[in-house]
């Protein structure tokens, strides 16, 4: 299954020593030379204070709908103890907002999304708005990862092909194939608020 980076900011990370939430998704990291997802910036009541502010994907045990799963706060460490996420935080690499072009340099737009499989963690599809004379007959392409040649500091260069893409919208629902540890405390909930309409 394919999620969106846009829903990943801002998704619950769930602890499994805790039981509960312990921070969120505030960025994506992402390494331009295998465009995979490498990182995660966090933000919550410990980060800063007792512990660091970068989630590495390896660190992830689960992921559902619910939030990302992982042993403990502990996962998260400052940016230069991984050497690979420090360099590329020293890139100061951004895919969204990258200008997309055809191998005969047509000009197809900016990246504004991009959609990732979270047991690799490898992008999969790059969402492109188009321009705004073009955005009339097209307004999104969805291109995948195989159409990508190159991507640099300014732009992501694809296949010729790429243009002729429709977007059919980004990311597939995603639905978890596991036993999560946080789901009875879901139940519970809707059953409660079922309970509380019937009344």
């Amino acid at each position: 299954m394919l999620i969106s980076n846009s829903r990943l900011n801002n998704y619950s990370i769930l602890s499994l020593h805790v039981g509960g939430k312990i921070a969120r998704v505030v960025d994506t990291i992402v390494d331009p030379n295998t465009l995979k997802v490498i990182a995660f910036r966090v933000n919550g009541p410990l980060v800063g204070k007792e512990v660091g502010d970068i989630l590495p994907t390896q660190s992830v045990r689960e992921f559902s709908r619910l939030g990302m799963i992982v042993d403990s706060s502990d996962e998260f460490v400052e940016a230069d103890e991984i050497v690979n996420v420090r360099d590329i935080l020293k890139l100061n690499f951004a895919l969204v907002g990258l200008k997309v072009e055809t191998e005969k340099k047509v000009k197809l737009g900016k990246v504004t999304d991009f959609t990732v499989e979270p047991e690799s963690w490898q992008i999969q599809q790059i969402v492109v708005q188009r321009p705004m004379l073009k955005s009339f007959i097209n307004p999104e392409l969805l291109i995948s990862r195989q159409q990508i040649i190159e991507v640099d500091d300014y732009r992501v260069l694809v296949k010729d092909q790429a243009s002729k893409v429709k977007a059919d919208h980004a990311a597939v629902e995603f639905v978890p194939n596991f036993v999560n540890p946080f789901r009875e405390t879901e139940l519970a909930s809707e059953l409660e608020s079922k309970s509380e309409t019937n009344e």
